[in-house]
């Protein structure tokens, strides 16, 4: 599946225009970037990082730019299940095609 990002909340990985392609099925781990449907209005996805994975308490997750997100500091924790697909690549722009990297800066051990 594809997406486009809108908004700040991932700057730097992901900026406002990015396209980006949702592989389904694949398990979330922490560091990684997944697509969720928005709590508040679950027709609009939301690409955001998951922060801790806990077994009972499901995922948390965060924008890469706090000051620009709304994520698991206001909607609280997401169950796995709801996770439609882990982001893996950008196409879109050229200059910055390529693998979205996990990362471990936001992940809580």
């Amino acid at each position: 599946m594809r997406a486009e990002v809108d908004g700040h909340s991932m700057v730097p990985a992901l900026q406002a225009g990015d396209r980006v392609v949702v592989v389904r099925g694949l398990a979330p781990r922490a560091g990684d970037v997944v697509a969720v449907p928005d709590p508040r209005r679950p027709s609009r996805l939301l690409v955001k990082r998951v922060r801790s994975v806990g077994a009972d308490a499901g995922l948390e997750l965060a924008g890469d730019n706090a000051q620009a997100s709304t994520d698991s500091r206001a909607f609280g924790a997401v169950a796995s299940s709801e996770v439609v697909g882990r982001v893996v690549w950008r196409y879109w722009p050229p200059h910055r095609r390529g693998p979205l990297a996990r990362s471990s800066a936001l992940v809580v051990r």
